[in-house]
């Protein structure tokens, strides 16, 4: 790749992003709103590549395995019983001059402010809670506070009992889900990578309470290796993920050993993924909280146990992110490609007629169009030269290009074009189906 600065990178990616279609500021007509992105036309394709990818990798492909989904707004008493409300919080200062507020712990207090550059102007932190609050009904009273969810892993807790009487499953199993969550961050940035709505995908993957350390740490070690198995999939940069072992006095009141895996952002290295294990903290408080038996039964040994939990937990949209700097690719100075995997790829090939004002090349570009759409993403592009279509065709990372000609016409054949080597290769129409199955390892 050629040589750029971080920030540079970054820079060229957002704005691909926007140009390109994967991500635009949200309500941009108004000004937007800070923080807030939608995914655009590419962009979601992208982001249900990566959430299909995951569910089948680790639901429909397991036994061990089934999923919910579940409601983002849940009953209060499921945030007080998971400690959500008295622990989910960051230390909070604020500036005295120009009222800005910072993450106390992300920020040198006794140095200037970042913002209006005052010096002694910080307030004493306080401890602010993340949980985004709303009310349900007419009413803006306490009744009827309710709150986002900040997490998905509740929701599986609380369906735990239904789930275990519907499946039948035996432990060791799962339970995974898919989902948006919100959390009020106190200073959310760098791009898609921290935002106060973001979306999960998260397992609770339930086993026996373990006699030894041996038993909870085979299952950890499992899913460690499921996970980097993940990140590889993706075709995100393994030299640039680190592990972290969480030190005792940091870790979360449910967890008694957590994993980071951490990326190298263009901004920094920053947590991409985590992996705990919060033993039988959840089910056991939410068992007492609720007055209902989530304990799991035995039916060999006819023996009653909560069971403990192991937890792989992955960000989609800091995937997305890690993808996208993963794969951008300008070591070619005349274009950009996102050299995605091909499976994640938006638009798995793209089909243009070498003139856009020739009825008969339409026409049978057309055809071909329309064939394949039955098996493939595919992409219609008709704008400007060909040689422009295939640069903004690689910069959304589509595999292949198709190029109906005027020889098509008369031989059956087009030229067929691969995003990577640039090389190309006349492929009998009759055969377009079978080659880009073959290549694309469908």
């Amino acid at each position: 790749m050629a040589k750029m600065t971080e920030n540079n990178l970054m820079d060229k990616i957002i704005s691909l992003c926007k140009r390109r279609g994967f991500i635009f500021p949200s309500s941009e007509i108004y000004g937007g709103l800070a923080n807030s992105w939608d995914y655009g036309p590419v962009g979601v394709e992208l982001k249900n590549n990566i959430k299909q990818l995951w569910w089948k990798r680790f639901v429909q492909s397991r036994d061990d395995m089934v999923g919910i989904d579940a409601a983002l707004i849940m009953n209060p008493k499921v945030w007080e019983a998971s400690g959500h409300l008295s622990n989910f919080s960051d230390p909070l200062v604020e500036c005295k001059k120009c009222h800005t507020r910072f993450r106390a712990d992300q920020i040198d207090t006794s140095k200037l402010c970042e913002n209006c550059g005052a010096k002694d102007s910080f307030a004493e932190a306080q401890m602010f809670n993340l949980m985004l609050k709303t009310f349900l009904g007419p009413a803006e009273e306490a009744a009827n506070v309710v709150y986002f969810r900040p997490e998905t892993a509740q929701a599986i807790f609380a369906d735990f009992k239904n789930v275990l009487q519907t499946t039948r499953k035996k432990l060791p199993f799962g339970i995974a889900q898919i989902g948006k969550a919100f959390r009020n961050e106190i200073t959310p940035g760098n791009f898609i990578f921290r935002t106060r709505e973001f979306e999960q995908m998260e397992i609770e993957y339930f086993i026996r309470p373990p006699k030894t350390d041996e038993d909870w740490q085979s299952a950890f070690e499992m899913w460690r290796k499921e996970m980097m198995g993940w990140i590889k999939e993706m075709g995100i940069d393994t030299n640039k993920i680190h592990e972290v072992e969480i030190s005792k006095d940091k870790l979360a009141h449910y967890s008694k050993r957590t994993i980071d895996f951490e990326y190298e952002f263009p901004f920094g290295t920053k947590e991409l993924y985590g992996l705990a294990y919060r033993t039988d903290f959840d089910l056991k408080n939410h068992s007492e909280a609720s007055k209902e038996d989530l304990s799991y039964l035995d039916p060999e040994t006819n023996e009653r146990l909560i069971p403990h939990v192991i937890e792989p937990s992955l960000g989609v949209d800091r995937t997305v992110l890690a993808v996208l700097c993963s794969a951008f690719d300008d070591s070619n100075s005349d274009r950009v490609v996102l050299k995605f995997p091909y499976k994640l790829a938006p638009y798995k090939v793209a089909v243009f007629p070498l003139m856009k004002n020739k009825p008969e090349l339409v026409a049978k570009a057309k055809e071909i169009y329309d064939s394949l759409r039955k098996n493939f993403m595919v992409a219609w592009d008709d704008r400007g030269n060909v040689g422009k279509r295939y640069y903004s065709q690689d910069e959304i990372g589509t595999p292949f290009c198709i190029t109906v000609d005027f020889d098509s016409l008369e031989d059956g054949a087009v030229t067929v074009r691969d995003r990577d080597t640039m090389k190309q290769e006349r492929i009998p129409v009759s055969e377009l189906k079978d080659y880009l199955t073959q290549k694309l390892n469908f």
